[in-house]
């Protein structure tokens, strides 16, 4: 039987979740950016934000893993959960000032499978700014404290979200849709799931933080996340431990939705 987590903590961690993304959204136009070795953009932000819900999770949940874009904690096997965050998703959009960024904390079982998540995007939204998507495990989503509800036929692509790498890796000679490209792989995985008029996602090589909070709200709605390949995505001990990109793209939809995007938007080659 699966473990539980403390419904107060869950909340005390909810709430510092919601204010590092006010704290970002504060920060913003004052960003200088800079680059890691991999050539990827990194902001004070993001540091603080790592150091300050790494430190409230070992405070509330100590015996639980914390993996992190920014910071390397340990990892043992007996954890009952493992939080994987991302302090900023979409770093690079969020130095330039764009809003389509998001704080990202994404909660695997002890078997790895993706069964909760805490996303602020404190400049994204339906209609409004302001998203605060919240996943206990075992509960329903909440989005902005209300109870989600799925709206709009999901099981063919008319309207998919991509990452800029998508013109490169994909083959579009097939593909009559849209494609909305917002620079964060949270919010393009998330976007079949809170718009009525997206059906689909193609999400391009990332790492687990960039993936694990938005997987996790997929599968409660009861869509699915695989290789362009067809293979299964699993969050084995390269992705998850190692640290390394996945690959290769991956299809996110209904199981109708995906294998039409098999037929319409293939890889290329």
């Amino acid at each position: 039987m699966e473990s539980t987590l403390d419904k107060k903590a869950l909340d005390t961690l909810a709430l510092a979740v919601q204010e590092a993304g006010m704290y970002a959204k504060a920060q913003q136009q004052h960003i200088s950016r800079s680059y890691k070795k991999d050539g990827s953009v990194i902001t004070e932000t993001d540091l603080a934000i790592s150091k300050r819900i790494i430190s409230v999770i070992e405070d509330l949940f100590p015996s639980c893993n914390i993996i992190s874009e920014e910071t390397l904690t340990p990892f043992s096997e007996s954890a009952p959960y493992t939080f994987v965050l991302d302090p900023i998703d979409g770093t690079d959009v969020y130095s330039q000032g764009l809003p389509c960024w998001a704080v990202a904390l994404g909660i695997l079982n002890k078997d790895r499978v993706p069964v909760g998540a805490m996303i602020s995007a404190p400049r994204w939204g339906i209609g409004e700014d302001d998203l605060f998507l919240r996943l206990d495990p075992g509960k329903e989503i909440l989005i902005n404290g209300q109870p989600l509800v799925v709206e709009g036929k999901k099981d063919f692509p008319h309207q998919i979200t991509m990452g800029s790498s998508g013109q490169r890796l994909m083959d579009f000679s097939r593909y009559e849709g849209k494609i909305r490209i917002f620079g964060s792989s949270i919010i393009h995985m998330l976007s079949p799931v809170i718009y009525e008029h997206i059906q689909g996602c193609v999400n391009q090589s990332c790492y687990v933080w960039d993936v694990t909070a938005s997987h996790a709200v997929l599968l409660s709605a009861g869509m699915l996340v695989e290789y362009v390949d067809g293979k299964p995505f699993i969050y084995d001990d390269d992705f998850l431990l190692h640290r390394r990109p996945f690959s290769p793209s991956l299809y996110v939809g209904t199981r109708a939705c995906i294998d039409a995007l098999k037929v319409v938007l293939p890889p290329k080659g």
